[in-house]
Order: C-alpha cells, then structure tokens, then sequence
C-alpha cells in the first residue's frame, strides 16, 4: 500500500510538473508568435519575407526594392557601440536582390529603411543592414536630411520605453521611375509607422516624407495610421487586438512622441 500512495505521489508530481511546463512553453510560445511591428500587404504585390538577425524585409521582386521593412527596438539596442559598416551587399537571401553597382551614378543615395545605427548592437545586424533588399533609391537631401532626423528621433522616443515597433518603406507609384537599366523602381515618397507601449497605454504614429528635398518640422510629416494604410494598401500591426488596433490607428497625439 505504501508503495502505491509513494507512486501516485511521484505520478502526481510529474503531472503537476509537465503541466507547468507545458504551461510555460505556451507563454513563450505566444509571446515569439506577437511580432506587432509585421505588417500585411492587403495588395497583390509581389513579396518575399526573409527574417534576418535586425529586421524583417518584405521584398518586391518587381520593383528590386522592399515592400516594407519591419523590426522591434529596444533601448538597450540603443545603446549598442558597434562600428557602422560601409559594405553594402546583395542579400544572399533574395537572388532577385541589386547588385550594389546599380546604385552608381544613378543619382540617388542607396537610403536604408531600417537604419544602420539602429542595429549597432549586434555585428552581423549592421552587416545585414547593408543588404541591398534594405535599401531604396532615396534623394540625396531626404536621407541625410529629415529622413535622418526621423531615424534620430525614434531613437530618443526608444529610449524612453523597453521597446517600440517600427515598419518603414516606399510609395511606389503604377509608372515610376527607375535606374539601373529600367530594374530598380525610384519611390515617390516613403513611410514610416511607429507602436509603443506605456504600461496598459498604446500610441501609434505615422510619417510620410516625398523623396525629395524638404526641410519641414518632423510633426508636418505625421499623419494617422489609417491615413498611411490608404496610401499604401498595407495592414500595420495586425497581432494588436482590434479593439486597439482600431482606437490607436484612427488618431494620433503628437505629445506622445514629443513633438
């Protein structure tokens, strides 16, 4: 008898042991599924999704430049101290990615979407940042103008919270421009869109800047999420319950991002 009860105590141990266990890996299982920043292209554009190290492209085949690029900063990502590299790279990836070469003389900086300096926390985050499925022709005056301001304030905004959402890239219109050969699309304008949590507070806030030489307040530039995804047919934080997703996209405070 005492052999039985010893059994079942050891059997009820084990239960209660596989069920937290099970229970834990749930919790982590459900929390690396909420990828917020990834957003959704509601269009029939072509796209190829690649995950690397720093961020998540969505890269257009037709246009030879992302759809979007999304990832998640943190403050402590902030305060990374690795070298900026200089070496840009086709995505080993993506095949259809440009040769950096078709960027020469063609007028335009190669503009990065998910910023170098944002990815100073890890090595090979900044060697993938130079991936060419990163990179959008951009106007000279836009990428090391407002578009570099934008990227700077983000920063300041990350460090003020564990974490924030970002998704960015072209507008592309039906007939565009190109360089290299008629292969690389020239965007009109580019967007970017941000999600933060404060405690059981969200915010969200959306930029559209034209890829040409501006020099306007970052807050002329913010707009509503709902705005951004008319103009580019894109569904942004989607893992948000709806109830949120709806509230924080139809509006936007300038406050809430010290502007």
């Amino acid at each position: 008898m005492e052999r039985m009860i010893r059994r079942l105590k050891v059997n009820a141990l084990l239960f209660v042991g596989l069920f937290i266990a099970t229970l834990i890996c749930a919790a982590i299982f459900n929390e690396e599924i909420l990828h917020y920043e990834l957003p959704k292209i509601k269009s029939s554009q072509p796209e190829k999704i690649v995950t690397h190290i720093g961020y998540t492209v969505s890269f257009n085949t037709n246009w030879k430049i992302p759809n979007w690029v999304a990832y998640e900063l943190t403050s402590e990502e902030v305060q990374g101290v690795e070298p900026r590299d200089s070496n840009f790279l086709p995505d080993p990836k993506i095949k259809e990615s440009p040769s950096t070469d078709d960027y020469e003389n063609s007028g335009y900086d190669r503009g990065h979407m998910a910023p170098a300096a944002d990815m100073k926390w890890s090595k090979q985050a900044m060697t993938e940042s130079f991936y060419t499925s990163n990179i959008c022709p951009q106007n000279n005056n836009l990428n090391k103008g407002i578009w570099k301001n934008l990227e700077e304030h983000i920063r300041s905004v990350a460090t003020k919270y564990d974490h924030i959402y970002i998704a960015c890239g072209p507008i592309v219109s039906l007939t565009p421009k190109t360089i290299a050969h008629n292969t690389i699309s020239v965007p009109d304008a580019f967007f970017k869109v941000i999600l933060r949590q404060k405690e059981d507070s969200w915010s969200a806030i959306g930029f559209m800047m034209p890829n040409q030489a501006e020099h306007k307040p970052l807050n002329k530039y913010a707009m509503s999420i709902d705005d951004i995804e008319i103009i580019t047919d894109i569904d942004f934080f989607v893992d948000l319950p709806d109830s949120i997703e709806n509230k924080i996209e139809a509006t936007y405070n300038l406050s809430d991002w010290d502007l």
